[in-house]
């Protein structure tokens, strides 16, 4: 798929990411697969990305990712039971649902964007918690198939899930390392930068 091609193809795919990449912010995006786009802007926006295509290498991007940090006696805030459930035998993992005891949030998200690189989510990740309401470190666990083009999908998709009983509280996640211009963007409530792990598994 398109995201070894990023990591691993030749010549034209590097010349294309780097096209991309200069290009200024108000110019239109090259014609990229999504996968490819997510990653692009997902890396520039300072998020760190793990592919995984078996859940054995998902369990050992999870324990990399506490390894790098030192995260072993730190139990992860949880708010969803699926992946508390699934994650609960898991070495050197605990899990709070106190966020004042935690330093590390672990979540999943409905849709990857690829026109910007963001995280979206909603209350069936936040609850009602703002996003400055959130530790500092986050690990979301997502999967190829919820990569989508722009928000507007995103919302489209979310719209037709969920039918009548549309989530609230319907956010992104979108700076992932803090610059003089997110560190005061009042769309994320004040606190838009967050360290962010993001641990993809394919499922398509």
């Amino acid at each position: 798929m398109g995201l070894f091609d990023l990591f691993f193809g030749g010549g034209k795919k590097q010349a294309s990411k780097e096209t991309v990449e200069t290009r200024g912010v108000h110019m239109p995006d090259l014609n990229l697969p999504v996968d490819e786009k997510f990653t692009i802007h997902f890396k520039k926006n300072g998020g760190k990305f793990i592919y995984c295509d078996s859940l054995r290498e998902v369990s050992q991007a999870l324990q990399n990712i506490i390894q790098e940090n030192s995260w072993h006696d730190f139990p992860f805030f949880v708010m969803n039971k699926a992946l508390k459930e699934k994650f609960s035998k898991e070495k050197n993992v605990s899990f709070t649902n106190k966020v004042q005891n935690s330093q590390v949030f672990f979540t999943t998200c409905e849709h990857l964007i690829a026109q910007n690189g963001s995280i979206l989510v909603c209350s069936n990740q936040l609850n009602e918690k703002k996003l400055n309401e959130l530790p500092d470190n986050i690990i979301v666990l997502a999967t190829t198939s919820q990569l989508v083009e722009s928000i507007g999908e995103g919302l489209k998709t979310i719209k037709k899930k969920y039918d009548h009983h549309i989530p609230a509280n319907i956010t992104t996640l979108k700076h992932f390392m803090a610059t003089e211009e997110n560190s005061d963007d009042f769309l994320t409530y004040g606190s838009s930068s967050k360290n962010l792990y993001l641990i993809l598994l394919e499922d398509l």
